[in-house]
């Protein structure tokens, strides 16, 4: 059973009619651009087809009454009276519909029931894909303007001022803005946008390593620190400002550490900008080429990387008709993701699946993703 189908048939189980809509905003996987969004620079994600799913139907009041099919538990919330209860998943929802309210969106109720096959913690934007979702549900029955930029910055400060997540715009804006075939070029000092396609013929392959962060917080802080004091260094507001030459006349200065951090960032911006060069022109040997250092940059210099996601970055790197490998996300755990040719794809997933878990014990996720689009009225 498909997540629409389950999402309507459980609607009509739970409130006893048949839905009105159904709605649907995806995850998403970055193929390149990491550690560069609070550095001001360049990320290039694309919306991959696991989704959140709503299937929803307008009240006259306005409360909303959402099922969750993963908690097998429907709470009920007023729009009308704001508190955070500190209730897990509802929250997202529950944060969207605050930061609509403070935005000046005037709001109607609804009844909804509430799918995902975003993995949840493996660094796809579980998260974003609940925002969004919620965001289309209250545009439907709210009868506002969908406004996928607006809407994905909506989403962020339903995150960080809601939920208290600390995360930067990248996930809520490829949940929202994203394009079948494509990937989303991002400047995170802008907010400019510009669609890419992915090469022909390929595809992506997100490669879950099944290990989870532990408290890395101070690693990422230590790390922040670390490229705020190059910017300060180079008298640049972000080191997104550094160029490259600029860098190496001076980084003997530098501390150490401190060199090896802005080194990542700065050349990470460059391939960043080259990816979607090399995407422009499908050239995927390019980009391949362009993820493989990626995977070095980050971990050499900025030491985010993992002996489980070395290892299936390694063994995805040995297999024939892939272009090239990388960890992806926030880094110490979580996933992968590689360029691979279409006909090898699923030869690809369980070789690579088999070579992991000889060498680590441990037995992977694969997802093969094609890019989807962004948040979207179904039905």
């Amino acid at each position: 059973m498909s997540l629409q189908e389950l999402v309507t048939v459980e609607f009509n189980r739970i409130f006893g009619s048949q839905p009105t809509h159904v709605v649907r905003a995806p995850g998403r996987v970055n193929i390149i651009g990491e550690h560069t969004d609070y550095n001001d620079g360049f990320v290039l994600p694309m919306a991959i087809n696991r989704a959140a799913w709503i299937a929803l139907r307008p009240r006259t009041d306005r409360q909303v009454a959402i099922y969750s099919t993963h908690f097998e538990q429907t709470i009920t919330f007023s729009l009308d009276d704001f508190q955070t209860e500190k209730s897990g998943w509802v929250e997202y929802l529950r944060g969207v519909a605050w930061a609509l309210t403070e935005a000046g969106y005037a709001l109607t109720g609804w009844d909804g029931v509430l799918a995902s096959d975003v993995p949840v913690g493996a660094g796809l934007s579980s998260s974003a894909a609940v925002e969004l979702a919620t965001a289309r549900a209250f545009a439907v029955t709210s009868g506002f303007v969908w406004e996928p930029a607006a809407m994905a910055k909506l989403g962020q400060i339903a995150e960080n001022k809601w939920v208290g997540a600390n995360t930067g715009i990248m996930d809520q804006m490829i949940s929202a803005a994203g394009k079948a075939d494509h990937a989303l070029l991002i400047d995170c000092r802008s907010l400019e946008t510009e669609l890419v396609h992915i090469p022909g013929g390929t595809v992506i392959v997100v490669l879950d390593t099944s290990t989870r962060r532990g408290l890395v917080d101070s690693a990422y802080n230590e790390r922040r620190a670390s490229c705020e004091a190059a910017a300060r260094f180079f008298a640049a507001s972000a080191l997104r400002d550094v160029t490259l030459e600029q860098f190496e006349d001076q980084a003997s200065q530098l501390d150490p550490i401190v060199r090896r951090r802005a080194r990542h960032v700065i050349t990470e911006n460059a391939r960043t900008l080259q990816a979607a060069d090399a995407m422009r022109r499908g050239d995927a040997a390019a980009l391949g080429k362009l993820m493989d250092a990626s995977h070095v940059s980050m971990r050499d210099d900025f030491e985010i990387s993992s002996d489980a996601l070395n290892a299936i970055v390694d063994a995805a790197r040995r297999e024939p008709g892939c272009y090239g490998a990388r960890m992806t996300g926030g880094g110490f755990a979580g996933c992968a993701v590689a360029l691979v040719d279409a006909a090898e794809a699923e030869r690809f997933a369980l070789a690579v699946a088999g070579t992991y878990q000889n060498a680590t014990g441990l037995e992977p996720a694969i997802y093969v993703c094609n890019a989807t689009n962004g948040a979207e009225i179904i039905a």
